[in-house]
């Protein structure tokens, strides 16, 4: 690469302020490498782990920096009233005709930085067609047989903890969880006798922390929601990146925003990146490209590029490889509320609170069709809750909040070609997206809040979540066998162009109604032999965790807490 690596006397230092080696400061306007990844979040960091080892020069490419490690990544007031982590620029709302705040997060890592580590596989069924309320649901263009031993991988490298069998919707597995399940603490064991009792069918989430024997989790109240301090929940960062990183042959490359892509004289070929980096141009020259800013994102990158000269499609779009004319339609967030159950009788004691999950609504349900997933939220405290209720007095959401039990509940989002993203005056990101599926959603929950009345909880509070809460996006460049219908094949490269690939949640067909981090890192494992043009680096996706196993993160353990513990009095709102 044209580039100089990041000075790095003092490793240690780098190391605890979570800077690992590898990182590059460029010298002149061109950047020249193999392999070139936009974006380091759950695909973008989960591919480039795959691709260590395998002779071939990576880039990643992200547009923010390393997520501060400090005091108040483990503060309420910081991350939520304050919105201390929030970084990204405004987006538009194009049927209110607004700017609203996304809940995205540009740092190295992703979103995965403030995620809750919930890491479910989709179900089996979400992988064909399916009927809903109004209206079906895609296809994909392979069965979930195909991605299962990535899956398993992906639990592997991001050190998933679950019980096989508990979930009634579970998919089959070719084998156990890596770990097992997170117990639940005693209120959570409580509830989910008092659900069973009513005839449902509660599990343990999937989780993905650092619940080992020396592990670093220490299961406090600042997880979901928050970064993680002591680095053990299972983000990109931390479990792939870093990893990566210290193979030698993957770099990165902060601080710097792609603005489009060119193409050859063939239309057939992307040729660089062109990007700003520290208030200069930046020329990034790879053979091979991938895309993994999040569905968002790369659709506008998709369509401020120039076009190719090729199109295989009937539409004669703007953008690149939009010949189908789909790039940034079918966009898709969940439906989702999130769900304060209060009992003002007694106090809830509860820490570490995301541990239980309700499926039993989950597939068909009668007239109503799927309805959807129900799990628990971190801890709701008053600086989280705040922003939920914001007319809500402080005192009140304290003494709320302190008697609740909260969950967030999740439908399927339906892809519809209007509901998309394009760029409007000034490079501004616009999103047009109205909520499709809304009645099943309802009765989602309705069913929940007679689910936790009936378990002593008599003062249920519900908000449903909007166009701003989009951790869950996808839909905007989807997948499939005819070029006429979508934007990337089955193996994510773009129909029209030789060497363009898509990792990230943009080529899903349909959203499902459970988390996506995992079948993101699933896919990613998926396509690494074709992104590097080899036949199979299956030995280069294995991953040491297991009972037993070594930590792959570059530097070992995290270095001791700087505050001697977590705060226990924090909040989180997120999926």
């Amino acid at each position: 690469m044209t580039a100089t690596p990041h000075p790095d006397p003092d490793g240690a230092r780098h190391r605890a302020e979570g800077r690992p080696r590898g990182l590059l400061r460029p010298t002149g306007p061109v950047v020249d490498c193999d392999i070139a990844v936009i974006g380091s979040g759950m695909g973008g960091a989960t591919l480039a782990y795959a691709l260590r080892g395998t002779g071939a020069r990576v880039l990643v490419v992200e547009r923010g920096d390393f997520l501060p490690r400090e005091w108040q990544n483990w503060s309420a007031p910081a991350v939520f009233t304050a919105g201390r982590y929030r970084n990204a620029e405004p987006w538009y709302d194009a049927g209110a005709g607004r700017y609203f705040d996304p809940g995205v997060h540009y740092y190295v890592g992703g979103n995965t930085k403030v995620f809750g580590a919930t890491l479910p596989r989709f179900r089996e069924a979400d992988f064909g067609p399916m009927e809903h309320a109004e209206g079906v649901s895609r296809g994909w263009p392979f069965p979930y047989g195909v991605l299962e031993p990535h899956y398993a991988r992906a639990e592997r490298l991001y050190r998933v903890h679950g019980a096989r069998g508990a979930d009634p919707t579970d998919p089959w597995r070719s084998g156990e969880y890596p770990w097992p399940a997170v117990a639940h603490e005693p209120a959570v064991a409580s509830l989910a006798e008092s659900l069973r009792a009513q005839g449902l069918k509660p599990f343990a989430l999937p989780t993905g922390v650092d619940l080992r024997p020396d592990g670093a989790c220490l299961r406090c109240a600042t997880c979901d929601g928050f970064p993680c301090l002591v680095e053990a929940k299972s983000d990109a960062d931390v479990c792939a990146l870093r990893p990566a990183l210290a193979a030698g042959n993957v770099s990165l490359l902060t601080r710097t925003t792609v603005t489009r892509l060119v193409t050859g004289p063939s239309g057939r070929r992307v040729t660089a990146a062109l990007a700003q980096y520290e208030g200069r141009e930046l020329r990034i020259q790879a053979g091979r490209f991938v895309l993994a800013c999040g569905a968002v994102n790369t659709a506008a990158l998709l369509l401020r590029s120039e076009s190719g000269a090729l199109h295989t499609g009937p539409v004669r779009e703007t953008g690149l490889a939009n010949g189908s004319g789909q790039a940034g339609r079918n966009y898709m967030v969940h439906n989702s509320t999130f769900l304060m159950a209060v009992d003002p009788r007694r106090a809830d004691e509860v820490v570490f609170q995301k541990t239980l999950g309700v499926n039993d609504w989950y597939l068909g349900n009668g007239t109503h069709g799927p309805l959807g997933n129900v799990q628990a939220l971190g801890k709701l405290r008053a600086p989280s809750a705040g922003g939920l209720w914001p007319r809500a007095p402080r005192p009140l959401l304290a003494a709320a909040t302190r008697r609740s039990m909260d969950l967030y509940l999740t439908s399927e989002d339906l892809p519809v070609p209007d509901n998309r993203v394009t760029v409007g005056p000034r490079e501004r990101v616009e999103v047009h997206w109205r909520p499709v599926n809304l009645p099943p959603h309802r009765e989602l929950v309705r069913r929940a809040t007679a689910m936790m009345r009936r378990a002593g909880f008599p003062l249920v509070f519900t908000r449903r979540m909007g166009i701003a809460v989009n951790s869950h996006q996808c839909g905007t460049a989807v997948a499939g066998e005819d070029p006429a219908t979508s934007v990337v094949g089955p193996d994510c490269k773009a129909h029209e162009l030789d060497n363009l690939w898509v990792a990230d949640s943009s080529w899903f067909p349909s959203s499902a109604a459970v988390n996506p981090a995992l079948t993101i890192a699933a896919n990613a494992l998926r396509i690494a032999p074709m992104v590097a043009g080899i036949a199979d680096v299956a030995e280069e996706m294995e991953v040491p965790y297991g009972p037993g196993a070594g930590d792959p993160r570059d530097g070992g353990p995290a270095g001791p807490c700087p505050t001697g513990g977590p705060r226990r009095d924090g909040g989180t709102a997120g999926p």
